[in-house]
């Protein structure tokens, strides 16, 4: 298994670097210069070139663009992702601000799709163009269909109309105050997790119908197996390889809907650091939180290869 990481591990550099040379290219190339950004010159005061030009050497940006990815890239190497143009301190250090707010937000609106496409998926699959089946299903497309940015606006209206409540703005750590911090991320998961969990729903349907017409459960049934036993510990293993494989592709998904969602919320997450750091040009901001998130793909496609080793003992590696 090891080897197996291993050659993976390596296969995901090309796959790093060219994530990494993309928004490099693609930050510089995008309208707006961060030198005049920073000098005020976007709101109509005048910059002189002076000012311009130390502006420019002080971060770097005054030297060819391929030297800069070079030197950019040397620093990434070796832990240093550079010092955010704005707030003049590491980027690293921003990021370990911002993770544990979206990492709870993660965990949070996984547990809320895999507990809600899962079952329901079973669900609909043993009483096929039944009653459940059909008001399952339109839930599905209903929540695929709804924009998050208005799926969450109209959260947010509801909670204010029917219960005269709105979410809290900022972060309450959990250590400080759990009922507040439960209350103030439970929501934004809630969204994400009905978002997230439509596609994995109609996935574990149709290959819950699959294996339930497999020989080897029709054997199970003729054995006097009863038939939670034969859901539970036959059908449904085989049936969530395919569904493990589609949470491992909605990563990146989910990472969008963060984004969306803690700006609609207000949560000061790695999120809302994206989108601001975007916005400023703040390039190695920006950078570093695209290498991060394709990191972050990379493992979480490889965890997911690791457990088709336990959902089906046939594979090795």
């Amino acid at each position: 298994m090891w080897g197996y990481v291993t050659r993976r591990m390596l296969l995901a550099i090309p796959t790093l670097w060219g994530a990494t040379l993309i928004v490099f290219i693609l930050m510089r190339v995008a309208p707006g210069d961060v030198a005049v950004m920073m000098l005020g010159g976007e709101e109509g005061g005048e910059v002189s070139p002076e000012q311009l030009a130390k502006v420019r050497a002080q971060f770097g940006l005054d030297k060819p663009m391929h030297i800069q990815y070079v030197v950019w890239m040397g620093g990434m190497i070796k832990g240093d992702f550079g010092d955010s143009f704005w707030y003049r301190i590491p980027t690293i250090d921003l990021f370990r601000r911002k993770w544990p707010i979206s990492l709870q937000v993660g965990i949070m609106l996984i547990s809320i799709s895999a507990s809600l496409a899962i079952p329901f998926g079973i669900l609909s699959a043993l009483y096929q163009d039944r009653w459940p089946d059909y008001v399952l299903r339109s839930f599905a497309f209903a929540f695929n269909s709804l924009p998050t940015f208005w799926f969450g606006l109209m959260t947010i209206l509801f909670l204010i109309r029917v219960f005269d409540w709105i979410p809290e703005q900022g972060y309450i750590p959990i250590w400080e105050r759990p009922g507040a911090n439960l209350a103030q991320l439970i929501w934004p998961s809630v969204v994400l997790g009905l978002a997230t969990a439509s596609t994995p729903l109609r996935m574990m349907r149709s290959t819950m119908l699959e294996v339930l017409r497999e020989d080897y459960i029709r054997t199970a049934r003729s054995k006097g197996l009863t038939e939670r036993i034969i859901i539970v510990r036959h059908a449904m293993r085989n049936a969530l390889i395919p569904v493990v494989t589609l949470y491992g592709l909605q990563i990146p998904i989910a990472v969008g809907g963060l984004v969306v969602t803690e700006q609609v919320f207000g949560i000061p997450g790695v999120g809302l650091m994206l989108v601001n750091s975007i916005t400023q040009r703040d390039y190695p901001v920006t950078q570093m939180m695209v290498a991060l998130v394709a990191v972050t793909v990379v493992l979480s496609n490889l965890l997911v290869d690791l457990m088709y080793g336990w959902l089906d003992p046939r594979i090795r590696y």
